[in-house]
């Protein structure tokens, strides 16, 4: 724990650990911005600006009011409600068998398309890529070095691989030429809106289930939404039982 302090307000050490503390509860979306020396130096300002303000409010006295007393009593309200939701529904677990008994009673939920992993060289000029694919049949080159050389994608930088996409992911005729393609075999030039297509399709899958393992996480969150909502509703009408008479 990092103890320099970063300012004295009224008498009270605000420390980096305090900041730290602070750090955390940001929105996510202003948490990237930590990285930045300026941005932290930034907080920081705002954290201890946190604290003066506040000494400023008990100077007014703004403490003794109507207003804040309500709003500390709503917002003691909704915390201590939140923290109790949570102590409720983090008890809740899911365990494997029960997870692997929905996965099979939902099978046709978890139904994987056919899929392709393929690596292509895009170019502009018909020419220009057939002389390119007769260097890669003549051995000058391989297909990735020759994606890398010559083609025109992004994917070039990992040697054309476009990784594994599904029916419906390409254009038309990248698909049927993919989809049609033997596992390990050049094939083209195919021409579709982007330009001249050479493909090599690494391999290829059938439409399956996908494995409980691989589904496992999502049919959980699944599980231990449905359990937290049941528990929530339950514990909902347990309570209007017994405090609302």
């Amino acid at each position: 724990m990092n103890n320099d302090v970063l300012a004295v307000v009224a008498g009270k050490e605000i420390t980096e650990a305090d900041f730290d503390a602070f750090k955390v509860r940001l929105p996510q979306e202003q948490q990237a911005y930590l990285q930045n020396p300026e941005a932290v130096a930034y907080f920081k300002e705002q954290f201890v600006a946190v604290y003066l303000f506040a000494e400023l409010g008990k100077e007014e006295k703004i403490n003794e009011t109507k207003e804040f007393k309500e709003t500390v009593a709503q917002i003691e309200l909704d915390v201590l409600s939140q923290m109790a939701m949570h102590k409720v529904l983090s008890e809740i677990e899911v365990t494997d068998e029960e997870a692997k008994a929905y996965y099979n009673a939902h099978q046709a939920s978890y139904m994987k398309q056919d899929s392709a992993h393929a690596k292509h060289i895009l170019m502009e000029s018909e020419e220009d890529i057939k002389k390119v694919q007769g260097e890669i049949e003549n051995g000058t080159m391989t297909f990735e070095e020759a994606a890398a050389k010559h083609s025109t994608c992004p994917s070039r930088q990992q040697g054309g691989d476009l990784g594994e996409f599904s029916r419906g992911q390409m254009v038309p005729e990248f698909e049927e030429a993919a989809f049609a393609a033997e596992p390990g075999k050049m094939v083209g030039p195919v021409k579709t809106q982007f330009g001249y297509h050479l493909i090599k399709v690494e391999n290829r899958s059938n439409a399956a289930v996908a494995s409980f393992e691989e589904v496992k996480n999502d049919v959980k969150n699944i599980l231990l939404q449905q359990k937290q909502q049941g528990v929530y509703t339950a514990k909902v009408a347990e309570l209007k039982a017994k405090y609302c008479k």
